[in-house]
């Protein structure tokens, strides 16, 4: 069997459940932009020379699938994705909030921008926060047009980013470049 099926040669896809749309229907625009994060978390995951980031990695990306199986249902077929698959709940955004919270006791914050690439684990977990923080964007206009039943998805995806960004300076602790302006107020205060 080939994965080459030439069903979409005509610019049509199919989703989870909901029949076929175009590949630029905005269920796809957003389960697409949630498949470009879990591959730059994969990139991510590849890179960490942490066993625990890594496996925190990885349940990251199996929850973007849950995520993007939400996103890729059509309306009126939510009943046949939860007698399949799991569905984004509450309680997957309270565990996100809680560990925002806890890298935020723990994880100094640069006093401005922050400039991505101050290690390549923390440059690919920036990248996969700013495809995430796109696929919410796609969301709340698929929301807006009544295509998203689950509201605990926007959420989900707003804390999410949030985590990408402090898992990102966990990651780079040290490594972290502000932004050249903040260079600048930073020099003088010192007096230079």
């Amino acid at each position: 069997m080939s994965i080459t099926t030439g069903h979409g040669d005509g610019g049509e896809t199919g989703l989870l459940y909901g029949g076929r749309v175009a590949k630029d229907d905005l269920h796809t625009e957003a389960y697409g932009s949630l498949d470009e994060a879990i591959s730059a978390l994969g990139l991510a995951r590849s890179l960490s020379d942490s066993a625990d980031r890594a496996a925190r990695i990885l349940e990251l990306q199996r929850e973007l699938f849950v995520v993007g199986a939400e996103l890729a249902t059509g309306p009126g077929h939510r009943a046949d994705l939860e007698r399949h698959f799991n569905v984004v709940t509450p309680a997957m955004s309270d565990a996100l909030e809680a560990e925002i919270h806890d890298l935020e006791a723990r994880v100094p914050l640069p006093g401005g921008f922050v400039i991505p690439g101050g290690t390549p684990v923390g440059a690919a977990i920036d990248l996969a926060r700013t495809l995430v923080r796109r696929a919410e964007r796609r969301t709340v206009s698929l929301q807006r047009e009544g295509g998203v039943e689950n509201p605990e998805v926007l959420r989900y995806l707003n804390r999410c980013s949030d985590l990408l960004f402090m898992l990102a300076r966990e990651a780079e602790q040290g490594a972290t470049v502000a932004s050249g302006g903040q260079r600048r107020r930073e020099a003088e205060r010192e007096g230079h």
